[in-house]
């Protein structure tokens, strides 16, 4: 009995030490980068001087977030192969992101007046002189990040509380915490630092569980015949996790994940930081290779843990999938690294999303409409004022312990998806395009999913991206087209971008 306590607290101990190791690295990051930031620009978007490499790498570790270690290892836990359709999905919308928004949107930042935040790119391309564009899209911004900032402070709460015991709330003030330290103190630069890193011990992590796991079944082949003896679909991509054929509105629903990368500002917001537009195409080949790998092997997580964990858990508890077999499969020191995977998975998007939303109500809505007059300095600190403020609402969000994560990032994700994706991407192609087209496009977009989120099983159990996507293009070209065209110094500039 007492050789067992002891043997517990020893693993803690050592889970601890791990997990103390790598917040100060985080905390580290962030005090070196703190007196870098002389100008908002320094604060906000580094001031364009990402590399290719901390350019990919933070892009796609603040893009996949906890979801990559918990909420969707879960999904393919319980529903099983329908869970490659996400995969697939977002691979896809990686790619073209990468393909035909990254470099374009580099450049017109640049032209337009050096914007360094979506509204304020929205605004310069549009020639938004009433504002009101600006102000829509730093409304839209705030909501939707509230909501997958939340899901973030839910992840690193069952982290807490699964390791170490405590109380759910109680965890998830503590991960708030850590979290707004580096954010609030090193801004975009020491965001994208920890994200590079991050997304490092995320793919390790991610590749060395389902190993261990195939190793513990006793190879490849004896594990791919124990899942197919959990049923005979059970490894057939078109057979839902209730053993049912898969219909057309579910795979598309679950493919179009891929649809809600062109809005995503996070993930935007490295594109415009790219210090050269040159380096974008091997940057792209950098992102890929992490996407495809790590998607791959998330879904084996899920799938792999019907094996090592047949008792089948609940919706909130297949979340913890990752963490059980750690605990399961790894020494305390492997598995407080792993562990560290997933916080850094958590933080690496909930950090991009404070920052983002930190710069949309700075940017765009104090030295706008508020305080016009306002030094760099004085809007550095605004900046690190709103990390706190809207950590702590996101934060009042995360308080129930019910929360699912991969719930929470899906109505984000599409509400970024739809409001700003066809925007960004229209606007970058098409000449003709107008600003009360832009402005019908947020609206229209960001409303339906609003609304369709909340219809009870929405309609045909479609995912809300997709109309809300399909309506904001609608909105844009239909609004463009009848009203006036663009004037000259919209063309001249829209001309001017190579």
């Amino acid at each position: 009995m007492y050789y067992g306590l002891l043997l517990k607290i020893m693993q803690n101990l050592l889970i601890i030490i791990t997990f103390l190791a790598y917040l100060a690295f985080m905390l580290a990051i962030g005090l070196h980068f703190c007196k870098r930031n002389e100008s908002l620009s320094d604060y906000l978007l580094g001031d364009r001087k990402l590399n290719k490499w901390v350019a990919a790498m933070s892009a796609q570790a603040s893009d996949m977030s906890g979801w990559l270690l918990l909420g969707l290892p879960g999904y393919a836990y319980l529903q099983r192969m329908e869970a490659c359709w996400i995969a697939f999905g977002l691979v896809a919308g990686t790619y073209l992101n990468w393909r035909f928004v990254a470099l374009r949107l580099r450049r017109y930042t640049e032209i337009a007046g050096n914007a360094i935040t979506l509204p304020d790119y929205f605004s310069n391309r549009f020639h938004d002189s009433r504002r009101l564009l600006r102000v829509i899209s730093a409304i839209f911004i705030l909501l939707f990040f509230l909501i997958y900032t939340a899901s973030g402070f839910v992840a690193g709460a069952k982290l807490f509380e699964s390791v170490f015991g405590l109380p759910y709330r109680s965890a998830l003030v503590i991960g708030v915490v850590v979290i707004i330290s580096y954010t609030a103190l090193g801004g975009f630069m020491a965001v994208s630092w920890t994200d590079f890193f991050q997304g490092i011990i995320m793919f390790f992590a991610i590749i060395a569980l389902p190993f261990l796991a195939i190793q513990a079944a006793g190879g490849f082949a004896e594990s791919t015949a124990a899942l197919q003896q959990v049923d005979t679909g059970y490894l057939d991509l078109f057979t839902s996790g209730k053993g049912e054929p898969l219909g057309t509105i579910a795979i598309l629903s679950l493919a179009a994940w891929g649809m809600g990368y062109f809005g995503q500002p996070h993930i935007l917001a490295r594109f415009m930081a790219i210090r050269e537009p040159a380096e974008i195409k091997p940057a792209r080949k950098i992102a890929m290779t992490w996407v495809v790998v790590s998607l791959a092997c998330s879904v084996l997580v899920g799938l792999l843990g019907r094996i090592c964990l047949p008792e089948m858990l609940n919706a909130t508890e297949s979340e913890t999938i990752f963490m059980v077999l750690v605990d399961k499969l790894t020494h305390p020191i492997v598995g407080g690294i792993l562990l560290a995977a997933i916080l850094a998975a958590i933080m690496s998007t909930a950090d991009s999303q404070l920052l983002v939303t930190s710069s949309a109500l700075t940017e765009d809505l104090y030295r706008v409409i508020i305080r016009p007059q306002a030094t760099d300095r004085e809007l550095v600190w605004v900046s690190r004022g709103t990390v706190v403020g809207v950590a702590i609402l996101a934060c009042s969000i995360a308080l129930k312990p019910e929360s699912s994560v991969l719930d929470l990032v899906s109505y984000a994700w599409a509400g970024f998806g739809s409001a700003f994706g066809p925007l960004v991407l229209i606007s970058l192609y098409w000449k003709r395009m107008t600003y009360n087209g832009a402005v019908a496009g947020i609206i229209g977009g960001g409303l339906t999913v609003l609304v369709w989120k909340h219809l009870e099983g929405g309609i045909f159990g479609l995912y809300e991206i997709v109309p809300g996507f399909v309506i904001s293009a609608l909105c844009i070209v239909l609004f463009s087209l009848v009203g006036k065209p663009p004037g000259k110094s919209a063309l001249d500039q829209f001309r001017n971008v190579p």
